[in-house]
């Protein structure tokens, strides 16, 4: 439909009034959201008597505070290791010994608190109100060296068998 006088000044009314462009298009019929967005702006009609958007509360309630952390732990966690109950059979050695369960004392960092070069394991259960980071200085990657060897194991050597090793997984299937 074309914008004849009335159309437009029903448009000016509707606008003015601070009905969004979606409501004037339905209440006029027979053209778009984006011709009233269009023809807006070509009248040049940019202010509105009311907004279109819901009034929203104009004072927000502040959050209580949280207790400052330190930045950097002041000195180094102690970290007791859980100990292994002994066994007299000898046990056959492993390629590669997986480090000791430790029981790790809270950190120093939480999430607010990590910087970037600080260790960012996570230490508790992050469900719960007591979950830290380790927040020791990290010098290479996201964990410091301790916590850095338990999460990356050193890769394993390969035995150098060549032919002989191949033939001798063949025999199996032969």
């Amino acid at each position: 439909m074309s914008w004849t006088d009335e159309r437009v000044s029903t448009l000016k009314k509707l606008w003015l009034d601070g009905l969004s462009a979606s409501q004037i298009a339905k209440q006029l019929g027979g053209v778009t959201r984006n011709a009233v967005i269009g023809k807006v702006h070509r009248l040049g009609l940019s202010g509105r008597a009311a907004p279109s958007q819901p009034a929203r509360p104009a004072f927000k309630a502040p959050r209580p505070a949280r207790p400052a952390a330190q930045a950097m732990p002041s000195a180094p966690r102690r970290v007791t290791p859980v100990e292994a109950p002994t066994s007299s059979v000898p046990v056959a050695s492993a390629p590669a010994p997986l480090p000791a369960f430790r029981h790790e004392e809270p950190g120093s960092a939480t999430v607010l608190t990590l910087g970037a070069h600080m260790c960012k394991w996570p230490i508790g259960d992050p469900s719960t109100e007591g979950f830290t980071f380790c927040g020791r200085r990290s010098s290479e990657g996201p964990y410091c060296v301790e916590h850095a060897r338990v999460a990356y194991q050193p890769q394993q050597t390969k035995k150098k068998g060549g032919a002989t090793e191949l033939a001798r997984s063949l025999r199996r299937y032969i």
